[in-house]
């Protein structure tokens, strides 16, 4: 039977135990879908899920502001990263939301009728730039935690979702058709509507360090489960040489938010530096990631929980490249 997973193979949820089984039990009542692949797929590694979770629910569930704006921000993210599977699953949970009419337009490829929804779109599009002006804000400066959160949120899970996923939403592509859509989306009505407390999902992490914590967060558990997730992703660089660290690095430093173009020129050839390949493509291109360039990286000592680790540290050197220029420009406000 087809799974939504191209390159690892995740153990059945119902098998959990421990942190995995906490995430899964969250999932079901917060996020109104028990075993959504984009966490699945990270299970393997327990020290990633948990935090990439507490993410997503401090900022989009729990976090101030309206629902509907932050998933169009995610949206908006989603779109600029040419994530097919988020860009559906958030068209969903905007017709989760009651925005009907809203979440169709977007299907169509249309602009929101309203100027303030397209506004706030366009933020969460323009958040790939790194550096990009992104005040005044298009929504009130006291939910900014929850949005950059949001923002920063879907920046790591549309590359592991495009790295790691296939495209389809739902099985053989049933998202495609409106009334699925439409139901999908009205089955997690009620959960989404929920108000939902924060810092609940702060359990789940290892020992948070409120010192960690980015500024632009302003005390939330946004901030907090930012932090974890950094910490985690970015242990990943131990699969790499120092070599491949120092290039890719160095490549990231430069990104301009472009996609690369169909060549790839300038990325390393995959028989010479693959696990560099991987991570710069999980970075700034997770959906040219072929069987061929997983291929050439893996080894019998590579298991899917270091396949994980690999994707999630080039796909969090992208984040952390945007959310330095978040706090670059926060800072030069506060002047």
């Amino acid at each position: 039977m087809p799974t939504p997973f191209r390159y690892t193979e995740p153990l059945p949820p119902k098998s959990a135990t421990g942190t995995v089984a906490e995430v899964y039990a969250q999932l079901a009542l917060d996020f109104g879908i028990a075993e959504p692949s984009t966490f699945v797929v990270l299970s393997c590694a327990p020290e990633l899920l948990a935090p990439a979770w507490a993410l997503l629910r401090e900022s989009l569930i729990a976090g101030a502001g309206s629902r509907t704006g932050k998933e169009l921000v995610a949206l908006g993210v989603s779109l600029a990263n040419k994530c097919p599977f988020c860009v559906d699953a958030h068209t969903v949970l905007l017709h989760a939301t009651g925005d009907h009419a809203l979440a169709e337009r977007l299907a169509r490829g249309e602009a929101p009728r309203s100027e303030e929804h397209a506004r706030v779109l366009a933020w969460g599009r323009h958040t790939r730039v790194p550096g990009a002006a992104l005040a005044p804000y298009p929504f009130p400066r006291e939910h900014a935690p929850a949005y950059l959160g949001t923002a920063l949120t879907f920046h790591f899970i549309n590359r592991i979702a495009s790295a790691l996923l296939t495209e389809n939403l739902l099985p053989a592509g049933a998202q495609r058709f409106r009334a699925v859509r439409s139901l999908a989306g009205r089955t997690l009505a009620r959960t989404v509507r929920r108000p939902a407390r924060p810092g609940l999902a702060l359990a789940l992490l290892d020992h948070p360090d409120a010192g960690e914590a980015p500024a632009w967060a302003g005390g939330t558990p946004v901030g907090l489960a930012y932090a974890a997730l950094l910490r985690a992703a970015l242990s990943g660089a131990g699969l790499l040489d120092t070599d491949d660290q120092e290039l890719v690095e160095a490549i990231l430093q430069d990104w301009d938010g472009a996609h690369p173009p169909l060549s790839l020129s300038g990325f390393p050839d995959r028989r010479e530096r693959p696990g560099a390949r991987l991570a710069l493509l999980a970075a700034l291109a997770p959906y040219r990631i072929t069987d061929e360039d997983v291929a050439a990286w893996r080894r019998p000592e590579h298991t899917d929980h270091c396949l994980v680790h690999l994707v999630a540290y080039g796909a969090f050197l992208a984040v952390d490249r945007i959310e330095s220029s978040f706090s670059a420009q926060i800072s030069q406000e506060a002047v």
